[in-house]
């Protein structure tokens, strides 16, 4: 069986992209599905890469036992629209760009990652990066409930064995 690709997308790939592909990867081992998943995160901009995410984001997702101190930050490239089966984006900025250098082909693959929590109200997780103090919870509140909304439609639509 083939492997669910999934690419989290936000500006500079240190605060949510990050934190999205952390809270995934462990809701994925809580269900015993990680092997059937290759996830990974990039920005839009090449602001931060190579850097480990923002420290802020770290203690806030480590707070909930997320641990993001090994990831580093990347670029979209062009390869990432055709490796990857989901281009989940934080904001409209960031679907923005992304469609703009997306070919045609790969175009439905890109998403808002909200749409998966549609009960938020909201389409856009908010940059928490001068969010001030509580900005790093909100965003992991909003990324836990678009994971566990992105699952449960994997599975509803019968990809997930």
């Amino acid at each position: 069986m083939e492997k669910i690709r999934v690419l989290f997308v936000c500006m500079g790939n240190i605060c949510r992209s990050p934190t999205a592909e952390g809270v995934f990867q462990k809701i994925l081992q809580s269900e015993q599905l990680d092997h059937q998943f290759d996830i990974d995160s990039a920005g839009t901009h090449a602001y931060h890469v190579g850097d480990a995410p923002d420290l802020r984001a770290q203690k806030a997702a480590k707070d909930r036992g997320v641990d993001l101190a090994k990831l580093r930050a990347r670029k979209v490239i062009v390869g990432d629209y055709h490796d990857f089966d989901y281009l989940l984006v934080m904001d409209e900025d960031n679907h923005q760009l992304v469609m703009e250098f997306c070919p045609d082909e790969h175009k439905h693959k890109i998403k808002y990652f909200l749409e998966y929590a549609p009960h938020l109200n909201t389409l856009e997780v908010p940059d928490p990066y001068y969010g001030g103090k509580y900005g790093f919870e909100r965003v992991l509140d909003m990324v836990e409930d678009a994971s566990t909304g992105f699952l449960s439609s994997l599975k509803q639509s019968g990809q997930l064995v």
